[in-house]
């Protein structure tokens, strides 16, 4: 994929390229959008820390490239802090273009004046330790979902989808397609056009 095609993955937005994946690899656990405003799509590099522990974090930063969503997960969600403006600045240091952390954050204020584009299941202060030895770039489980290194994340305020390498390009052309229907629909509705209608609900009521 072309930095022109996560753009458009960025542009079109997480709803979008859930339902034009078919309603697969929605990140389903709720997400705090650190950075308010906030839309990118990246490839992932994935991350499996110790429970508790951001070791592998701290590795991971030696290895990211320009472009990738830092994936960072532990065995178990937990509200331990994996991320705080040391880690994120390192990050953002190196071209990274986003974190997902399915764990927690802390140094928040500090974290939005940073402008990384940044999301989190949750917000502590519970610091972690360093020394469990996890692993970089193995499939991990989010929010139901298995993300693969080089996977597209996508991410925007109403959350996250993943889609699978393989099938991107087809997914991006479905979420093209997508969007072209629903400017047309949106043009009959603001012409006074009901979904009612449109969607062929109404038969489905009133029978």
């Amino acid at each position: 994929m072309t930095e022109f095609d996560m753009q458009q993955f960025a542009r079109l937005g997480v709803a979008t390229v859930y339902e034009a994946a078919g309603k697969q690899g929605l990140i389903d656990v709720p997400l705090i959008q650190i950075v308010p405003g906030s839309r990118v799509a990246g490839r992932a590099r994935t991350v499996r820390c110790g429970q508790g522990d951001n070791l592998m974090v701290h590795a991971a930063l030696a290895q990211v490239q320009p472009g990738e969503v830092l994936v960072l997960t532990m065995p178990e969600p937990d509200a331990y802090a994996l991320v705080g403006e040391l880690l994120a600045t390192q990050a953002q240091a190196h071209g990274a273009a986003a974190l997902l952390v399915d764990a927690a954050v802390r140094d928040v204020e500090e974290l939005r004046a940073l402008g990384l584009p940044t999301w989190s299941r949750w917000i502590r202060a519970r610091g972690a330790s360093k020394s469990a030895v996890g692993t970089i770039n193995e499939p991990v489980a989010v929010g139901g979902t298995i993300i693969a290194p080089g996977d597209i994340i996508v991410l925007d305020a109403d959350g996250a989808v993943a889609v699978e390498a393989a099938s991107a390009a087809g997914v991006l052309d479905a979420a093209l397609a997508r969007e072209t229907r629903e400017a047309s629909l949106r043009k009959q509705l603001l012409e006074g056009a009901f979904t009612y209608d449109l969607h062929g609900l109404r038969a489905a009521i009133e029978k």
